[in-house]
């Protein structure tokens, strides 16, 4: 196991530490504990009967009863036996009875945290010794860290589901009263095939719609297990490793900071201001202190919100108290997006137009037939009065109701949202191998729309790989740190070396036959703990001489940290880190070599001249001074400056280009950081943010406090200007938010601290970094960026783009299906009093272009020049067709009197979601296909030299060559709408092997329809001649798709087509 690098910069807390008692009671074996077990997690049982616990390896403290929650507390008598045949001191039992109520007591019975870590066989400083061996048994004693998950849904759930569409279930039921009357009268003949490839058509719609969302819902799980894998820090063998979150075992070691969620129960070894919340945990909205002496249980779940410590793990998993509220937690939960939501909504529109077209069918349909027009084959009427039986009456009647279900069938685009779906699922699987985690699909439309990204500097636009590379100590100031310790006093030495050993949280490990130490901590602190080890600092040495009795917290306002310690020969100090401004302006003395000189204006202003130049070479100053200590609080003033430091932290590789990428794509990257403005704005020019250009407006750099100072109305009318922004703090962060989205932007932003969650939460989409951030952040994060790399931001920019574009495609291709069919079928209707494609082969072509088009329109990957155009504006994605506009918003207000709880869209656009080039190439293509297909049904017996068969033989090659033309122009269409906006619709097709695959399943399924199941879709085997007029009917609507595009150059230049 590799050792790890501290997950965020110095956000800690402090104040003094709790002295810890020495309970030495001696344990007899008659002694009995009594524990309270608690109900506060009664509310969990409803959910204990969902999951299925199966049979599990490890033990739980279920014999004890323990975890049986009453309404009442349960009394349980525990014995502690003078000595235990087991290698472990303690049975598991005892451990989690810590975590109850009473807990305290049984601690106490083990003489605290000091008597319990000997019998799990832990030191308190070292951990566990950490090998196989040592975690299995463990493991095997105490059980693991995990919980049993909830029940997913199977294949059958999603079977029932796609099932029990209204639609489908309406055309079975006609189909199986036709047949069934039809078996009544003794009339059935070859007309029970109609029925019966009706039946065999729902079915399969109905598995291939159940595979699709169960692949899908399979594809959420994988992205739900990336969630479930968090990594921790534990102290094993006595240095800090990085472990899964399941391998945590008891007796482990853990240290905790600000931000932290507690991995399992236990008890805390040490903390220095420690504030926990238990919201989660005990049912109660509440912050409380931890420390040693009265209150040191911690209970897994619980957010660390303030403070540091290192706690001792008790009890793992099932054992634990949140076991229950745990294993209930669904990740995914299936949530529709904004875009979805809309078009929804489209759906619905179409299906009541369609409704109502189908029941004017129905009626004109009807008082034809029962009025004598209507004409048998025969040209004998297909109702007489007085010699139709009723038997006949109800079977004519259902062949309406088929006929204008399946006008439904037609006109309905219910694969819309399926295609959104299938977008999404395709979408987060790519993007996560671009180390992006998302956990709000939501938040994947939104940032197609992203305007603005506030973004942190550390660790994203940076490496966060820092080093000391120029000192300030003694009236010296070197780049060479090598030397630096020959040319200092040891006086000075001894001090530097000591503020940097004491006022840290990282630490130093010397392994055993290895010369170079592993030094652990945040990326600063390592860099300052390195320049220390140069120095020759003994680390261990150092504090073993020491004792630390107060702390005086880093935030990201005071931007300083201190400690005070009583040395071996009991002199007390105060060590003071942080920036160097902040130092430097509490200092009045500074070293000289081995003496204390006092600081007048020319000193003071050479170290602030050396700051500035550090500064304008990019790099993080800092600086170290101490001062001697009496009583009362850690005093912040007339202190002596021992060094300042300049820490380099150098660019990504190719952070340039993504911020260029960026300025092309109309979002502007805006850098906030604690740092100087002048480290600011050197780091900005190197990344590319400033460009130093004549062109660039004021204030593009500001101080937090000068923009905090500002009126709100000053405030937004410079935040759009604003791209730095130095000696920023999360407050400050939150002001620009707010001003940048009162001024429209859709902003998103980066958090790493557990003080940036108030800035995320205001931010339109929020990006939690996976390195840096801590539990708390990534938990109310829409997306988690894994390596905290500002490239894979413009991933998920373009990635979102994509989405809405792909959406798009999938709309002109579906509303040209239902539109072309639509007309088709209602005006063949009317004429010939019924329909050349039947019921079963609209539900082929449905299956085709909802099923097989999503699939192979969601597999085209981004295009570049999607981050050539400017962002989608806000306000628009529910104005997707002009004529169902009014639908839509009465469809709208019918939810929200059903609910106020509506989903707005964070992605929206003011743009029309049907562009005028898309217009065109529906208007194009679908009176291309309706003139082509009408006039092959009205003229076909002569085009296809039909004159010679007979009647129905005629009539059923003429629309089989209809049903396969149709269906040959939707295959060309699915390649024409690959993309609405680049010459060339072939780009890259070769590329894409999935849509390439897709295609020719289409094209062989097709084949085996016509040449093999002809008898359920009624359809005649076709020639050589009438195949080839097939596609070249097909191909020449592609080349009528193409037409707009060419006739019109005007339609190139929107910009979000």
């Amino acid at each position: 196991m590799k050792s790890p690098q501290r997950s965020s910069d110095d956000l800690e807390a402090g104040g003094d530490i709790p002295k810890s008692r020495n309970h030495s009671r001696r344990r007899g074996r008659g002694i009995f504990v009594a524990v309270d077990a608690s109900i506060r997690f009664k509310s969990a049982m409803g959910c204990e009967k969902e999951i299925e616990l199966g049979s599990h390896d490890q033990p739980t403290a279920k014999d004890v009863k323990l975890s049986q929650l009453e309404e009442q507390p349960v009394q349980v008598e525990i014995e502690l036996p003078a000595s235990y045949p087991d290698e472990f001191g303690i049975r598991l039992e005892e451990l989690v009875s810590i975590s109850c109520d009473g807990g305290l007591s049984v601690l106490k019975r083990f003489d605290g945290v000091s008597g319990l870590s000997p019998l799990l066989h832990t030191d308190l400083d070292k951990g566990i010794c950490g090998t196989h061996e040592d975690i299995r048994r463990r493991r095997n004693k105490f059980g693991s860290n995990e919980y049993p998950l909830k029940k997913e849904r199977n294949f059958w759930m999603f079977l029932g589901e796609a099932s029990r569409s209204f639609t489908l279930i309406v055309l079975v039921l006609a189909a199986l009263a036709s047949l069934l009357l039809q078996i009544k009268t003794k009339t059935i003949s070859h007309e029970w095939y109609d029925e019966a490839g009706i039946i065999v058509a729902v079915i399969l719609v109905i598995f291939v719609t159940a595979i699709s969302n169960y692949n899908q819902s399979l594809q959420f799980e994988k992205l739900n297990d990336e969630k479930r894998n968090i990594c921790i820090e534990v102290t094993r063998n006595g240095r800090l490793v990085e472990v899964p979150i399941y391998d945590v075992v008891v007796g482990d070691i853990i240290p905790l900071k600000s931000g932290d969620q507690v991995p399992a129960d236990g008890v805390l070894v040490s903390g220095y201001s420690l504030q926990i919340g238990e919201y989660e945990t005990m049912g109660t909205n509440r912050t409380v202190h931890k420390d040693t002496d009265i209150d040191p249980i911690l209970i897994s779940g619980s957010k660390v919100e303030d403070g540091i410590g290192r706690m001792l793990v008790t009890s793992v998993g099932m054992n634990t108290q949140w076991r229950m509220p745990m294993a209930c937690i669904p990740l995914y939960t299936g949530e529709e997006t904004p875009l979805q939501v809309h078009l929804n909504r489209v759906v619905i529109a179409f299906g009541l137009i369609s409704i109502s077209v189908a029941l004017v069918v129905f009626l004109i349909e009807s008082c034809l037939c029962f009025m004598g027009r209507t004409k048998n084959t025969d040209g004998s009427p297909m109702f007489d009065a007085g010699k139709t039986t009723l038997d006949e009456k109800i079977d004519m009647v259902i062949k309406f109701i088929i006929l204008g279900v399946t006008i439904i069938v037609v006109a309905v685009p219910e694969g819309l949202p399926l295609a959104v779906t299938l977008n999404i699922a395709y979408m987060t699987r790519k993007l996560l191998g671009e180390k992006v985690l998302v956990q709000k699909l939501s938040a994947c439309e939104a940032m197609g729309s992203a305007t603005t990204i506030v973004c942190h500097k550390t660790g994203i636009l940076t490496l966060n790989q820092m080093e000391v590379v120029d000192v300030c100590a003694g009236r010296v100031r070197t780049h060479n740190l090598d030397t630096m310790a020959a040319e200092l006093s040891p006086l000075l030495i001894s001090l530097i070396t000591e503020g940097i050993a004491l006022n840290t949280n990282g630490s130093v490990y010397h392994p055993e036959g290895q010369s170079e130490p592993e030094v652990f901590g945040s990326a600063t602190e390592r860099a300052i703990l390195n320049f220390g080890v140069k120095l020759g600092m003994n680390f261990d040495e150092i504090k073993s001489k020491s004792t630390i009795f107060r702390v005086s917290p880093f935030n990201s306002r005071r931007k300083r940290r201190g400690v005070a310690v009583q040395l071996h020969d009991s002199q007390v100090r105060v060590h003071w880190k942080g920036a160097a401004k902040t130092i430097l302006a509490s200092c009045q003395w500074y070293m000289d070599k081995d003496n204390i000189a006092a600081m007048d204006q020319e000193k003071r202003f050479y170290f602030e001249k050396t700051i500035d130049e550090m500064s304008k070479e990019g790099l993080r100053c800092a600086a170290l001074a101490y001062r001697k200590f009496t009583d009362g609080d850690i005093p912040e003033s007339n202190l002596v400056l021992l060094a300042i430091i300049g820490i380099k932290d150098s660019c990504r590789p190719g952070i340039s280009r993504a911020i260029q990428q960026c300025r092309n794509a109309g979002v502007k990257v805006c850098m906030v950081t604690g740092d100087d403005l002048l480290t600011a704005k050197a780091i900005a020019m190197q990344c590319g943010i400033l460009r130093g250009t004549l062109d660039e407006p004021a204030n593009t750099a500001i101080l937090a406090s000068e923009f905090a100072s500002m009126s709100e109305a000053d405030r937004e009318e410079i935040a759009e200007n604003i791209v730095v922004m130095g000696r920023s703090s999360p407050d400050e962060n939150l002001l620009l938010l707010e001003a940048l989205k009162k001024k429209g932007h859709v902003v998103a932003a980066t958090g790493k601290g557990i003080r940036d969650a108030p800035s995320l939460r205001q931010a339109n989409i929020s990006l939690a970094m996976g390195i840096g951030g801590t539990a708390i952040v990534k938990e109310c994060s829409d997306i988690i960026i894994l390596e905290d790399n500002f490239t894979s931001i413009v991933k998920v920019i373009q990635w979102g783009r994509f989405l809405y574009t792909n959406a798009q495609r999938f709309l002109q291709f579906r509303l040209t299906v239902n539109a072309s069919a639509l007309i088709i079928c209602v005006v063949v209707a009317v004429h010939s009093h019924e329909i050349p494609l039947n019921v079963a082969q609209l539900l082929w072509i449905n299956l085709l272009t909802f099923t097989f088009g999503a699939w192979a329109l969601a597999s085209e990957p981004p295009m570049d020049n999607l981050m050539r155009r400017p962002p989608v504006r806000k306000g628009g994605a529910k104005r997707i067709t002009w004529f169902c506009s009014y639908l839509c918003e009465f469809l709208k207000w019918m939810e929200r009197k059903k609910s106020k709880k509506f989903p707005i869209s964070r992605s929206r656009t003011k743009e029309p979601f049907i562009t005028k080039l898309m217009w065109a190439k529906f208007v194009a293509q679908v009176s291309f296909q309706v003139s082509a297909l009408l006039y092959l049904n009205f003229r076909g017996e002569s085009i296809l030299k039909l004159e010679n068969k007979s009647l129905d033989q005629a009539n059923k090659v003429k629309n089989t060559v209809i049903f396969n033309c149709f269906v040959f122009c939707q295959v060309f269409n699915e390649v024409e709408c690959r993309t609405s906006y680049q010459g060339n619709t072939f780009s890259g097709i070769l590329k894409n092997h999935l849509f390439l695959g897709t295609i020719l399943l289409n094209v062989i399924l097709q084949i085996i329809v016509i040449e093999c199941l002809g008898i359920f879709f009624y359809t005649a085997r076709l020639n050589l001649k009438q195949w080839l007029i097939s596609i070249g009917i097909g191909f020449f609507s592609q080349v009528i798709g193409r037409f707009p595009f060419q006739a019109f150059p005007y339609l190139r230049n929107e910009d979000h087509i």
